[in-house]
């Protein structure tokens, strides 16, 4: 699967989890915590991206990521492995 897929994936989640965001233009540079998104909702976002992507990644490998997109680099790197 490609970046751009998980990226859409991970937009996805976000708005199912907040969606008051479904109008917002979510980019890959966007902090999901200046989107307002806590970590109890970013635990969440990122549990659905691993169950839709059947990965299964200790959370603290993928607490570094800054923004969307360096979280669907960390997803795409996990499933190159």
């Amino acid at each position: 699967m490609d970046k751009e897929k998980i990226l859409n994936l991970i937009k996805q989640c976000t708005r199912e989890v907040a969606p008051e965001l479904e109008e917002v233009p979510l980019k890959p540079t966007d902090s999901l915590k200046n989107l307002g998104i806590d970590s109890v909702n970013r635990a969440e976002i990122i549990m659905m991206v691993m169950e839709d992507l059947s990965l299964n990644v200790p959370r603290i490998e993928l607490a570094g990521a800054n923004n969307i997109g360096e979280l669907a680099d960390l997803f795409v790197s996990k499933l190159e492995v």
